[in-house]
């Protein structure tokens, strides 16, 4: 057994009711965690002295449309002292309240403001839970899977109302309707002014 493997035994047997599984891939120890548990979770892993991952790297989401619970939240810590990273794992839906670790680590607030914005992850507890990157009135969240690539909404400011303005998306340009028939054979069409310059057709 190797030296991660044990320690997703001892962390998974400190914490039993909060831990559901432990797995090494790529030299990394990943643990499974009921949401209602990461404040006590990370708060173990912080301050045990057998862990000491006492420096917070990242806190994201992994979108599956398909799953009951379709968000994986995931946490990655550092320990210096044992020279290793862990990566948490947590199973939301839309409506599930992940409860956020600020407390533990301050430096996550702007962390699980992000994963609320792209993803539509709640975070209770937080302080400022509210939009970081996208703007005022959005509408959706841009990471999800089933997110259309066009948006929803369009931004503008119009200088003529002096104020910023929402409307639905419109394409100006239908642009999957191309009259090329591949990249390299050009388009269909008579000769265009210029054209003789390149010569004949091969």
């Amino acid at each position: 057994m190797s030296k991660l493997d044990e320690l997703g035994e001892t962390i998974k047997a400190a914490l039993p009711d909060a831990v559901t599984e432990h797995a090494v891939a790529f030299d990394q120890l990943t643990l499974g965690v009921h949401a209602d548990k990461i404040v006590d979770v990370v708060r173990f892993l912080r301050d045990d002295p057998g862990c000491r991952f006492v420096s917070f790297t990242d806190v994201t989401a992994v979108d599956y449309p398909g799953r009951e619970k379709r968000f994986e939240v995931i946490y990655h810590l550092l320990s210096p002292t044992l020279n290793t990273r862990i990566r948490l794992r947590v199973a939301a839906d839309e409506t599930t309240q992940v409860p956020s670790i600020i407390e533990v680590f301050p430096g996550t607030d702007w962390f699980e403001r992000e994963c609320y914005d792209l993803y539509g992850v709640i975070f209770t507890g937080h302080p400022d839970m509210r939009r970081l990157l996208t703007d005022y009135g959005f509408d959706g969240h841009p990471l999800r899977k089933d997110f259309p690539l066009t948006g929803f909404v369009e931004v503008r400011y119009d200088d003529q109302e002096k104020r910023v303005l929402y409307e639905p998306v419109r394409l100006n340009q239908e642009f999957r309707n191309f009259d090329f028939l591949s990249p390299w054979e050009g388009a269909d069409y008579p000769m265009l002014p210029g054209d003789e310059k390149a010569g004949p057709k091969v």
